[in-house]
């Protein structure tokens, strides 16, 4: 049994970051997790199993990662902060309800620790093959939220900020870890309760026999109620109407799709988070994200003290991507290298908004291990070269 007297944690800790994970869903109020253990995003639910009773939450351990995904949809729609993790494998079993959940509007959060794949592929090693999956996974047209932590603090704090864009916004956000941030330990500081912002949940304020569940507020959001206070609540994946029902129709589903599409869309500014490092000025801008961004730290480094002018945009947020900065940027670097490891997933989205105006060179790796800074260093060089 885990050795834990308080049942919120605070103060300075060593943890890794599937452990960190843990506890930012608990800070942020998360009281319900269910999920079905799978390298390496296991830590995330022994970790739930052991902290979740202490703090009057539930823990259930499903019989596969499809009825996760939709425990944790029911469970949020009864009022609970919900949340599930898993990796590449499970990943693929939940995309149908992730899309329910979009489609229902039900806030939760879906945490993915990356690992080499296809199929069951490399279980206890690194990848970051899931990034195109995460955007496109579901069908049909919907956004999505994705954030990319690159430590075991961010483990924590971007737990945090999932459940509250979660809550924002009404639906599922993707946490979008790999397995060596899941793994690595590290300082983690958790602040005391108060200093952690909280977004609370919209609720409706209309009587019951006026609630409509999807009559969205001025930011495209319907307030909601909970299932069982005694309002009429009719759910369902079909195309509906502002009371839930099925209308299947063109009239309809353009207006309900539309609007969760702008529900994110309109808000990319608050949405998307960016790290910049001496990005202005710069010849070549590095893009990365998670640990392949850590690892372009090096080489960049080197790489100025070589003469090259360089600089780094982490992407915190992956999704919504960031397409109007890479745009500026193209029009002012000769380059732009992306690292990451998969195949050259997210370069084509930069490339695609670079839209020819500098040169784009990917540095794909299988993953298994992160790059050698020397790939990336060469890149670099590459980069630069008349």
């Amino acid at each position: 049994m885990l050795e834990v007297e308080k049942p919120v944690l605070t103060g300075s800790h060593f943890m890794n970051g599937d452990n960190a994970c843990a506890e930012g869903a608990l800070a942020a109020g998360c009281r319900f997790f269910a999920g079905y253990p799978i390298t390496p995003a296991t830590e995330v639910t022994e970790r739930m199993s052991e902290r979740l009773p202490l703090v009057g939450g539930v823990y259930i351990q499903m019989e596969d990662e499809i009825a996760s995904m939709i425990a944790i949809l029911g469970a949020s729609w009864a009022g609970k902060r919900s949340m599930t993790a898993t990796s590449g494998p499970g990943f693929s079993l939940m995309m149908e309800n992730m899309g329910l959940g979009i489609m229902i509007e039900t806030p939760c959060v879906l945490v993915n620790v990356q690992r080499g794949g296809p199929s069951t592929g490399l279980p206890t090693l690194v990848g970051q093959g899931d990034m195109m999956q995460a955007r496109w996974g579901s069908h049909g047209p919907y956004e999505i939220i994705a954030l990319c932590p690159s430590s075991p603090q961010e483990m924590f704090d971007l737990t945090i900020k999932a459940f509250n864009l979660s809550e924002e916004f009404r639906t599922p956000v993707l946490v979008m870890a790999d397995e060596v941030v899941g793994h690595m330990s590290e300082k983690v500081v958790i602040p005391s309760p108060e200093k952690i912002k909280i977004h609370p949940r919209l609720k409706t304020k209309e009587k019951p026999e006026k609630y409509l569940p999807f009559k969205p507020n001025k930011n495209l959001v319907p307030p909601m109620a909970n299932a069982g206070e005694g309002y009429h609540i009719h759910i369902t994946g079909l195309t509906h109407d502002e009371k839930g029902y099925p209308v299947i129709n063109a009239k309809t589903q353009q207006k309900l799709v539309k609007r969760l599409l702008d529900k994110i869309r309109l808000n990319r500014d608050k949405i998307i988070i960016l790290e910049e490092d001496n990005v202005e000025g710069a010849d070549v801008v590095v893009v990365s994200y998670g640990i392949s961004a850590r690892t372009a730290v090096l080489p960049i480094q080197q790489a100025r003290k070589e003469g090259t002018k360089v600089g780094l945009l982490r992407l915190v947020t992956v999704w919504p991507f960031p397409e109007e900065r890479i745009k500026a940027l193209a029009k002012k670097v000769k380059a732009i290298v992306v690292p990451e490891l998969n195949q050259g997933q997210i370069s084509l989205v930069v490339e695609r908004c670079a839209a020819g105006n500098a040169k784009v060179i990917s540095v794909p790796h299988m993953g298994g291990e992160t790059h050698d800074p020397k790939e990336i260093l060469a890149a670099i060089k590459q980069a630069v070269k008349k």
